[in-house]
């Protein structure tokens, strides 16, 4: 197993499961479960142990080993600069080993097939992947400056669907020179990376690599930090060499373009940071540049945020593997907690995935009368002149 070499070297500190200031669990695995199994430092003892042939593969370590989001908060948190940026490297090695020897929770199974059969993890048509732009004047690629990359939730979720109509307007409404395939994408593959499933990335890597070199694809836009994790981080090793952005980081530097409704009363807004654009990529930034420019926001910051945030759960698959999400103490469920009480009337999202998680959390926590889930470019597009 790759990375296997560190896995020996945690002491169990514990560090990786909290924020900078230990004042909460930032392991939404750990916070889901409380065994200390489901921790960054038990997992890796639990490898250690397997590869040493003291356990068994099962189908509870596959539970433990696939409830992990992927959020990052372990490599920021690691005490030992020596490993740390090796930490989620070894568990995808170790999903890999797990994989190969057929002892995989039901749920990763169903979601890698759907993925494998129909190029996406709801096992919806291909055809239909674009169907999110009826009803709007979003054109077909044809060799715009940017291709607008809606990925999976933006093009089959119901909820994320509308959030790719709210993208798209906002970048007409800038100017944005974008375009959209109808043919050819399939996933981005981002999370399918994440379960250790490498035959599967690669193929829809090499897929969407070939689709988009077909068409002249220079410049993507994405609607989702994982798909833009994916093709700036990912899809090089494997040839796809394309300048990639996700779509606040243009929209930062396109707010001047826009005319504003007079904003009347100010609207108290928490964003919550995606781990893809956050803490995978190092911005925390543009989401924020974007919403302190529109009129009548109030900013409110949470006690977890930037590289402190607490993931929604539903990195590494979980959305549709759900692993993670039950219990009071879902990730998801306190993150909406925690908007409350910064005195948030709405928690913004720059992540469909992200949208879908927390608009849950609200409706289970009963808080859908005191807190709105809202994208980032809706709350934009609801105060343009």
């Amino acid at each position: 197993m790759e990375h296997q070499e560190i896995l020996h070297r945690c002491f169990r500190c514990g560090y990786c499961k909290f924020p900078s200031n230990y004042a909460d669990i930032n392991c939404p695995a750990y916070l889901a479960y409380r065994f200390e199994t489901f921790a960054p430092g038990g997992r890796m003892w639990l490898l250690s142990a397997w590869l040493s042939e003291k356990i068994d593969v099962s189908e509870r370590l596959g539970r433990i080993m696939f409830s992990c989001t992927g959020c990052g908060n372990c490599v920021a948190h690691c005490a030992m600069p020596g490993f740390k940026d090796q930490i989620l490297l070894a568990f995808t090695a170790g999903r890999d080993a797990i994989l190969e020897t057929g002892t995989v929770p039901g749920p990763v199974r169903d979601y890698l097939t759907r993925v494998q059969n129909a190029g996406n993890p709801y096992g919806k048509s291909a055809k239909k992947r674009a169907d999110w732009r009826e009803g709007t004047d979003v054109p077909e690629f044809s060799g715009q400056e940017y291709l607008f990359f809606a990925g999976d939730v933006g093009s089959y979720d119901s909820r994320g669907q509308e959030i790719a109509r709210s993208v798209a307007a906002l970048l007409k409404k800038t100017g944005v020179d974008f375009g959209v395939l109808t043919d050819g994408e399939c996933s981005d593959g981002n999370d399918v990376a994440m379960t250790g499933e490498k035959a599967l990335f690669e193929d829809l890597a090499t897929k969407n690599i070939q689709t988009f070199d077909k068409t002249g694809v220079k410049k993507i836009l994405t609607l989702s930090p994982h798909s833009f994790h994916a093709f700036k981080n990912l899809y090089p090793a494997l040839g796809g060499q394309f300048q990639v952005f996700h779509y606040t980081q243009l929209m930062a530097f396109a707010m001047g373009r826009l005319s504003f409704k007079s904003p009347g009363t100010k609207t108290r807004v928490a964003f919550h940071d995606p781990c893809y654009l956050g803490r995978h990529n190092a911005d925390y930034q543009s989401p924020r540049t974007v919403l302190s420019f529109t009129p009548g926001i109030e900013l409110a910051e949470m006690d977890r945020n930037r590289e402190n945030a607490l993931c929604c759960g539903g990195g590494g698959g979980n959305l549709f593997t759900d692993m993670i999400s039950g219990g009071g103490d879902s990730a998801a469920r306190s993150r909406c907690r925690e908007a409350v009480a910064a005195g948030a009337s709405v928690l913004a999202v720059a992540c469909p995935a992200c949208a879908v998680m927390l608009e849950d959390a609200v409706k289970t926590e009963g808080l859908a009368d005191r807190l709105q889930v809202k994208e980032v470019s809706e709350l934009v597009m609801e105060r343009v002149a």
